[in-house]
């Protein structure tokens, strides 16, 4: 079965109970969306941690960086994905060793596969092709 997105309303239950969000693919370069839609976030309270091995152990923008999603300290309620879609397997794999509970591909990314892989896992929370900013926006 081809994968769909949630509903809007869903998807904005999503954005009102999370409290952590990983931004896998945060970027240290201010010009970058995911630096940008990070930065975003912060000014929405959330928590944020970058997933970066390159920048791991380092602070990006007041954000602490790890390697993987196995290393954010704390329970993950969204994790936010600005890697390209051909690497978003790799990411659902590591999604699933985590208590993360919702997978969020940013707009223009989107894999059938690893929605098999979440699918699969029994994680059914998953968003794609979606602008985390985008939605937060249409809350109003």
């Amino acid at each position: 079965m081809a994968f769909e997105n949630p509903s809007q309303e869903k998807i904005f239950d999503y954005l009102n109970d999370a409290k952590v969000i990983a931004v896998v693919g945060l970027s240290d370069n201010p010009t970058k969306t995911s630096y940008a839609i990070a930065d975003l976030l912060k000014k929405f309270n959330y928590t944020l941690y970058g997933v970066n091995p390159k920048l791991a152990g380092q602070t990006v923008n007041e954000i602490p960086v790890v390697a993987t999603l196995a290393e954010v300290p704390e329970s993950i309620d969204i994790v936010d994905i600005f890697r390209r879609s051909e690497f978003l397997p790799q990411v659902a794999e590591d999604f699933i060793k985590t208590d993360a509970k919702v997978f969020w591909a940013q707009l223009g990314l989107q894999s059938e596969e690893a929605y098999e892989i979440l699918k699969e896992a029994g994680k059914k929370d998953v968003v794609m092709n979606r602008c985390i900013k985008i939605e937060l926006g249409k809350r109003g």
